[in-house]
Formats: structure tokens, sequence, C-alpha cells
């Protein structure tokens, strides 16, 4: 790849975060809120094994506190995971409803409700030590994931 090729892409991704930064940063809670869809809109494939329906026998639970938090997705694949890519890092089987961060502890339960509306999440998983306020919801689909790419949203501790 020749130097302009690559001087062209960092500053797409330099202007990119610029950008977001700065939405962030000037309507912090638009933001939060996920009104700002410019850059990172809200439409996901519907998979069910992440877009569960609300299971009507739960009730809801209020939230104890509300935050904006960078949120990704990430697979079973050694590629994006250690050597034991089904068992999380507390010794548990991956499944539907999982996040990994090191933000909250085990157990701590979660909900973006301007994506999954009153799915719960359990944090049951930790991610690469450098990621720090970050959320990696777990999913079987590899397409889901890459669609989803990395949003700011609204987060929900139960």
């Amino acid at each position: 790849m020749n130097k302009e090729y690559l001087s062209n892409i960092a500053l797409r991704s330099f202007s990119f975060l610029a950008i977001s930064t700065l939405l962030v940063l000037v309507f912090p809670v638009q933001a939060a809120r996920g009104e700002i869809a410019m850059f990172f809109p809200a439409t996901l494939p519907k998979h069910p094994s992440v877009l569960a329906q609300h299971d009507a026998n739960q009730s809801y639970v209020p939230s104890k506190k509300t935050m904006a938090i960078w949120v990704t997705s990430y697979n079973s694949e050694p590629g994006q995971t250690d050597s034991t890519p089904f068992i999380t890092a507390f010794g548990t089987q991956v499944r539907d409803g999982i996040v990994a961060t090191n933000y909250l502890p085990k157990g701590t339960k979660v909900r973006f409700p301007d994506l999954f509306g009153e799915k719960v999440f359990v944090v049951e998983d930790r991610m690469n030590v450098r990621y720090n306020k970050r959320m990696d919801i777990w999913s079987a689909d590899k397409e889901f994931s890459r669609q989803f790419g990395a949003r700011y949203l609204r987060m929900e501790v139960l």
C-alpha cells in the first residue's frame, strides 16, 4: 500500500473519532439516549441468539444507574478470545445474554434499552486489560457482530 492511501485512511479515522468525540461532549444527554444516530445507526439485523423476546413472566427491574458506554460484539473464535473460546473468564459456558467487561463486577446485570429493550445481560466474561469502560456482547452469529461494530449506547445497571 502506498503512503498516500494509508495517510488518507488515518485522516478519515481521526476525523471520525474527532467528530464522534465532539458530538458526545457537546450533546452528552442526547448521546446517552442514543438520539445521535448520524454515525451510530440503531438498525441491527434481527438475530434470535441476541435479540430475544421479552419474557412476559419477568417483572420489570428499575435501574440503579444509567450511563453511556462503548459497546461492541464478539464471537467464540480463537482470534477474538483466548484458547478456550466457549468458556468465559469465570469458567461458565458462553450463551445468549452474556457480556464481557472489566468495568463492572461479575454477575452485574445490565440493559441496553435503546437496542434491546428490557432484555437483561449478565457480566460473566472479561475483556483485554487495555479496554476500560467498554462492554462486549457475546453473539453466536459472526455476521451480527461484524454489523454491530462499535456503538456508544445508554446502559442501565440493575
